[in-house]
């Protein structure tokens, strides 16, 4: 704010200098400036294996994870359920429903072996592919291979507000003001873990990205 009012200061016509501090006032009432989040919305993990019981946080499976409500009562099939946010209470079937974890609170990974692919008569050469959402997956890569990994590539949203292809790439609205601080937030956290399980000697990260985020990244 102290750089505008020094632009300001420079404008020689005294009616326009008048006008811009004017809207310049009403904007600094309204709007949050620096770097920080005109919304702050954690980021959930669906935990589909977690039982429903009174107290538990849950989303709908077929709404946004954010959306979160909390348990108060069971009865047989049907939860009825608090809007976290606007307090409304809701019944809400149980199949319709899932425990959700909010970014923060702890979660104890573990792999659950779905299936199993041989292509090699060794069987000491061997992959895994492990299906979950990313920060917790390199959670779980962190109790096991710390500071072990050779090499990590990532290829993140690219935060370009795209929403017509399969993978999500509209992390953040790209009307927000704050799109290029939430999206650095969200890499922040992930890469830190990636930091973590890397060798410190010849461990590399590859990320793949476009010029929306490069230079923020």
């Amino acid at each position: 704010m102290a750089v505008i009012k020094n632009l300001l200061q420079q404008i020689t016509d005294p009616v326009l200098r008048e006008r811009l501090a004017q809207e310049v006032n009403r904007l600094s009432k309204n709007k949050k400036f620096g770097l920080v989040f005109e919304e702050h919305v954690p980021e959930c993990t669906p935990l589909y294996s977690v039982p429903i019981k009174r107290g538990s946080f849950v989303a709908r499976k077929t709404g946004k994870m954010n959306n979160i409500y909390i348990v108060k009562e069971i009865d047989g099939e049907t939860a009825t359920c608090m809007d976290k946010i606007t307090l409304e209470i809701e019944a809400i079937p149980l199949s319709e429903i899932v425990s959700v974890a909010q970014f923060g609170e702890p979660i104890f990974p573990s792999l659950e072996p779905i299936d199993k692919v041989l292509n090699a008569a060794d069987d000491n050469l061997w992959h895994t592919i492990i299906e979950a959402d990313n920060y917790h997956a390199l959670q779980l890569l962190e109790y096991l291979y710390e500071g072990k990994v050779d090499c990590i590539y990532i290829d993140p949203p690219y935060n370009t507000g795209a929403r017509d292809w399969k993978y999500n790439n509209d992390y953040v609205d790209s009307n927000d003001a704050y799109r290029h601080s939430k999206w650095l937030s969200m890499m922040k956290k992930r890469l830190k873990l990636a930091h973590r399980i890397l060798n410190p000697e010849t461990g590399v990260l590859i990320v793949t990205i476009d010029e929306h985020e490069v230079h923020h990244l």
